[in-house]
């Protein structure tokens, strides 16, 4: 029986599920497909932009509707009412009647396990939801031949840490045929570490001696099915679905509608850097706390007490990696990260032009 077959014996779809041949075709339905228009909305559906605030923070988040698939194939289903990770999960999970705990993580306009395109802090009022769920198990047992195995771990904020890097070189980057980026690390010697922050799992493998040997127990994300890439769905590009515009998480639990901020996404992914070296994780909402303690802070001194009194006191970073995440983060404030950007741009034209001229 093909998968088109499991569909059709199917009951019918709730209200906020697209069968993949649906389409508005009456003033009762309710669902849309992904290449609805404004025009085609039904009326209890549509939100005008002349209704649009002058100031997004007052957008109500519950009327904006993001578009999701499950990243092995599904239905598409449409997404409202949430503030953060946790709920969107629990709301995925109802809408495709799924355990919200076999969440691993979604991504952004990709069904493709690609961590550039991982969801976290922001999402931007356009974007394509994708989940990816667990999926095949397997066991490695590997020798701990160095201090370091090469992994940048990150999580999904809800309990399920996932190889977010591979560093190349590595004990781990060796076994890549079986350990691949985007795997779920459900357990560590036997031990279950499913609800543990992605630092701790980072500390448990760090603290394993070197010589010794390890098993690893891995979910990889569902890779079965079909997949039906979104059509450009045409929305009009007023104020609320303008992809200048990002539906922001934050660490207090509610969420705000902003205009796209460059720096703020520059320092974010350096910021993460930093981390990566230090701790061995990759956390976006992390990042952006820090580069959010750092606004209107003169000096590390300041920046340093503004950490301690905060929850990200708990991590107790050092003095060394406070200083290095001020440095970073007063560089891309000055713009001296974007200035040295487009020097490095420059140097490259230059090599690329002598090289040039040497095959010449």
């Amino acid at each position: 029986m093909s998968i088109f077959d499991i569909f059709k014996r199917k009951k019918k779809e709730k209200d906020n599920v697209i069968p993949i041949s649906s389409s508005y075709s009456s003033a009762t339905t309710t669902t849309t497909s992904p290449n609805t228009t404004f025009e085609n909305l039904p009326p209890s559906k549509r939100r005008s932009s002349n209704k649009s605030s002058n100031n997004d923070k007052r957008i109500d988040q519950s009327k904006l509707v993001f578009h999701c698939q499950l990243a092995h194939g599904s239905p598409t289903g449409l997404m409202s009412g949430f503030g953060n990770l946790k709920e969107l999960y629990q709301k995925i999970a109802d809408c495709f009647e799924i355990p919200a705990s076999t969440i691993l993580y979604c991504t952004l306009n990709t069904h493709k396990v690609d961590m550039d395109k991982l969801l976290s802090g922001q999402i931007n009022l356009d974007d394509f939801i994708f989940a990816h769920v667990k999926g095949q198990a397997k066991e490695i047992e590997v020798i701990k031949s160095e201090p370091s195995l090469g992994l940048t771990i990150a999580d999904n904020g809800a309990g399920c840490a996932f190889v977010k890097r591979i560093v190349e070189g590595s004990t781990m980057h060796r076994l890549k045929n079986l350990v691949k980026i985007g795997d779920h690390i459900e357990k560590i010697n036997d031990k279950s570490i499913v609800g543990v922050r992605h630092f701790e799992v980072a500390n448990v493998l760090k603290n394993i001696p070197v010589g010794s040997k390890i098993k690893i127990r891995l979910i990889e994300p569902n890779s079965f099915g079909f997949h039906i890439e979104p059509a450009n769905r045409g929305r009009k590009s007023g104020d609320v679905k303008s992809g200048t515009k990002t539906l922001r998480f934050k660490a207090d639990g509610k969420a705000s509608i902003e205009d796209v901020d460059d720096t703020m996404i520059k320092a974010i992914d350096r910021i993460n850097g930093l981390l990566e070296k230090f701790m061995g994780i990759n956390d976006s909402d992390l990042a952006q706390q820090i580069w959010d303690l750092a606004q209107n802070k003169k000096n590390p001194s300041e920046f340093a007490t503004a950490i301690d009194n905060s929850e990200i006191g708990t991590f107790n970073f050092s003095d060394e990696f406070i200083f290095d995440l001020w440095a970073t983060i007063d560089d891309i404030k000055q713009g001296r990260i974007k200035q040295e950007k487009i020097k490095e741009e420059e140097e490259e034209e230059e090599e690329e032009e002598d090289f040039q001229n040497e095959r010449l």
